[in-house]
Formats: C-alpha cells, sequence, structure tokens
C-alpha cells in the first residue's frame, strides 16, 4: 500500500483517523433534573422522548455498503456502542441517488450522513455550503496515519475538510480472458502484471473481432454512470490529460486525447453506445455479450460471480509509455448540516467509530470490497481475488475529480461521446466540452 497517488487539491473523497474522543460519557449528570434537562435538550435537538438521537445515513453502492443485510450489521455493532443513536439508512444507487439527494436538499429533508467520494461531499455539496466542516475529525493523529494523497482529496482549496475517508481502489478495465484466448490475443498484453500498450490493444481488438465476437467492448454514453472507465482509456491511450495539475481548469482537448477519441471512433468492435451507462456494461461484460469492460474493479467481479461463467482477467488501461494512470476511487463519510448540533454530533460518533475504532475498522473496509485509506495491515490475507487486484493500487493517477463544475462536466463529457457516436468531428465536441467544462469551473470559483 506504499503507492503515490497524486494531491487532489480540493476536493472531498477521503479523511481518517480523527477527532477527540467521543467515546466517553458524561458521568457528573446523576440527578433527576439534570436528566430532564437532558431529555428536553434531546427533543429540541433532534432527540427523541426517550433521550435518543436520530439520524439518518444515505449510502451509495460501495461494495457492500449497498447491502442491507451487511450494513445491518455493522449498524449493530455501533449501537451497542452508542445504544442512545438511532440510525436509519436509506440505499441509492448511482443512475438515481443524486437526484434523490437534490430533491431532498431541496425539500429540506437532507440526510444527516452520507457515504460517498470527494466529487460529490466536496467538490459538490460541499462546495454549495451545504456540509459540515469535519476539521475536529482531522486529529495530527489521524492526518499522519491517512495517506497524505488521501488527505488533499478530503478538502477544499481553503484546507476545509468535507471527507472523512474510509477506504480507495484503483478502478480498471477487464477482459474475458477465454475469448481473448480464443483470438489468439493474449501475445498482445501482459497477463502477469496487467498491463498493455496502445498497439497491444489494438491488435488484440482487431484479433478478437476477427473471431467473430461482435462486440467487443463499448464507449458508454448514455449518462454519468461509471464515466471514470471512459475517461481512463481516453487519457491513457496517448498520455493525455482530464484537467492541469491544479485541478482549477478542464485539459481534455488536448492533442493526446484528440488522437485517442479518433483511434477509438475508427476501430472496429469498438462502439459509441448512447443506449448504455457504465452499470449496464458492467452486465453486458458479465453476461458475455461484450469481451472486454472499461468500468470495471474487484467489487464488480465480486457482486456479478453468479453470472459470469469465464475467467475475467483484470486490466490497467492501455498506454504507450507503458506507465498506467488509473482512475481512483475514494470513498467516505460527509455530513450534511441540517442545523441541528445533536445530530451533527451523533454523526461525527458514527463516523469514528466506523472509521477509527481498532475493533470495527477492518469491518467496515471490508464491507466496502476496497482498501483501507491507511495502514492496517494486509486485511485480505489469503484472498486470491483481492490480493489479484491489489496489483492495480500502486497504478493510481491523479484524483483529478475535485476540479470546480464537476457535476456539470460529467454531464458534457457523455454528451460530448454521444456526438463523437453520431458523426461529430472529434476536435469539435472535445474543445465544446472544454470551453463547457471551464465555464462551469468559473462559475463555481466565483
Amino acid at each position: 500500500m506504499a503507492f503515490s497517488l497524486a494531491a487532489c487539491g480540493s476536493n472531498s473523497g477521503g479523511n481518517a483517523d480523527q477527532k477527540e474522543d467521543t467515546n466517553q460519557t458524561d458521568d457528573s449528570k446523576s440527578d433527576g433534573d439534570d436528566a430532564a434537562d437532558d431529555a428536553a435538550d434531546g427533543e429540541e435537538e433532534g432527540g427523541s422522548s426517550s433521550g435518543a438521537t436520530d439520524i439518518t445515513l444515505w449510502t451509495y453502492p460501495i461494495g457492500n455498503w449497498g447491502d442491507s443485510a451487511t450494513v445491518e450489521g455493522l449498524i449493530s455493532n455501533f449501537s451497542k456502542a452508542y445504544p442512545d443513536i438511532n440510525v436509519t439508512v436509506e440505499y441509492l444507487d448511482y443512475t438515481n441517488g443524486d437526484d434523490q439527494i437534490n430533491t431532498a436538499i431541496e425539500g429540506g429533508k437532507a440526510p444527516d450522513l452520507v457515504m460517498e467520494g470527494p466529487e460529490r461531499l466536496v467538490a459538490n455539496w460541499g462546495a454549495k455550503g451545504l456540509m459540515v466542516d469535519l476539521s475536529d475529525l482531522w486529529t495530527d493523529e489521524a492526518k499522519e496515519a491517512i495517506y497524505d494523497s488521501v488527505e488533499s482529496a478530503c478538502q477544499n482549496n481553503d484546507g476545509v475538510f468535507y471527507e472523512y475517508p474510509l477506504c480507495m481502489t484503483a478502478h480498471t478495465m477487464a477482459i474475458n480472458r477465454d475469448v481473448f484466448e480464443a483470438a489468439d490475443a493474449l501475445q498482445y498484453l501482459d497477463e502477469e502484471k496487467g498491463t498493455w500498450t496502445t498497439e497491444g490493444f489494438q491488435k488484440a481488438v482487431e484479433a478478437v473481432a476477427a473471431s467473430g465476437q461482435a462486440q467487443v467492448g463499448a464507449v458508454f454514453c448514455g449518462g454519468q454512470g461509471g464515466d471514470q472507465g471512459t475517461r481512463a482509456l481516453i487519457n491513457n491511450l496517448y498520455g493525455g490529460t482530464f484537467t492541469n495539475p491544479e485541478h482549477t481548469e478542464y485539459t481534455a482537448n488536448s492533442e493526446e486525447n484528440v488522437k485517442a477519441l479518433e483511434l477509438l471512433k475508427g476501430m472496429e468492435g469498438i462502439n459509441f453506445d448512447a443506449s448504455i451507462q457504465g452499470g449496464d456494461e458492467v452486465n453486458l461484460f458479465s453476461n458475455g455479450t461484450l469481451a472486454m469492460a472499461f468500468c470495471w474493479n474487484v467489487s464488480q467481479e465480486k457482486n456479478n460471480a453468479e453470472t459470469i461463467t469465464f475467467d475475467v482477467l483484470p486490466m490497467a488501461f492501455p498506454t504507450e509509455s507503458g506507465d498506467p494512470k488509473l482512475c481512483g476511487g475514494i470513498w467516505g463519510f460527509g455530513i450534511f448540516d441540517n442545523g441541528d448540533a445533536a445530530k451533527i454530533d451523533a454523526a461525527k460518533k458514527f463516523i469514528d467509530f466506523m472509521a477509527n475504532d481498532e475493533a470495527q475498522v477492518v469491518e467496515s473496509v471490508k464491507a466496502s470490497s476496497y482498501w483501507p485509506v491507511k495502514d492496517l495491515g494486509n486485511i485480505y490475507e489469503g484472498d486470491d481475488l483481492m490480493t489479484e487486484y491489489s496489483k492495480f493500487i500502486p497504478f493510481m493517477g491523479d484524483y483529478y475529480q475535485v476540479v470546480g463544475g464537476w457535476a456539470e462536466a460529467r454531464t458534457a463529457w457523455w454528451n460530448m461521446l454521444q456526438q463523437i457516436g453520431t458523426g461529430t468531428d472529434v476536435k469539435t465536441a472535445v474543445d465544446e466540452f472544454v470551453a463547457t467544462a471551464n465555464a462551469a469551473a468559473a462559475a463555481a470559483a466565483n
């Protein structure tokens, strides 16, 4: 886990060990008057008549954090430590989750806790002033323990932390090894390292298409779901970038990226498909319709194990240089500022327990099917699948998903891919994307 992840300067996505010891209770109040006062305060500040505090957690499907049975087990552990805090969970998906939260915000009913990454918690809701500053959780001990790159991703340019991180991964692509072997296409990649060159990628796709595979891969663009895959594919092919190093400007219209898009547009077996998003692509790969997937990571293989009937070979994205830069995922917790001090305090206790409690944190991370944001030792010892995917962590590239106007840029990205798929000149479409994205970034800065 000793890898270098470029700092992301401004948004959410991860934090780590922090805060004051919230596990301590105040034993000084013992008389009936104080207890009555506490109960009254509880009712006014998010508590119930029983003195308990009720909070809501809305979680995206981050590994098994989207599985109710798993999450109920984690919350049961929390309830034993904090019996006076009741946690209600809402499970989101990446198709409608953002709309559900935005609707809740507009209606004044935002959840107390959200589990997601920096692009939402920091760059979106945090930038809009909707989130609680979690700097008190980022103690010196926490900052020392959590990887520097993750720490950078969890805060904005002013150093305000809107996310406390739990887990991380490197997103990959994957191929149907059985199909590639039958097409004699394995010769064009390094199976042990999980890497290949741009030229090798071209030859492999050509061989698989010639073998009779109707659809080798799809540049999905029906929406933003899984767009980290299409971004990584295009940026890696010829060494292009998505933003500048300072994360203040979008640079996706570089010569390298235009060349990559033109290559993909002209490849037999690669289609620009506006009818599917990342999740649809995963399904089509898992059932054998597609021979490769660009929206992939270890959780996808685990979640689709019952569907997959072939040997999955995870791969880094192809590059000319042989030095892939994978998009990373950082996930953790953020708190919406609903103006209720009791709920905010309860939510911080939840974060601290899940991410910092020595007995709990390993279980919390394992539920995500990803890796911890700090050194917890080999938590997956004996797990061959996690060991296979761990080799991609050192390929983690710049966490640029914290640029201003990120939500607008994501929409403009898949619209651009749709335009290219329907015949728009590549350079024209990419220039339009960058103009739209940078206008959104400028508006966010103001």
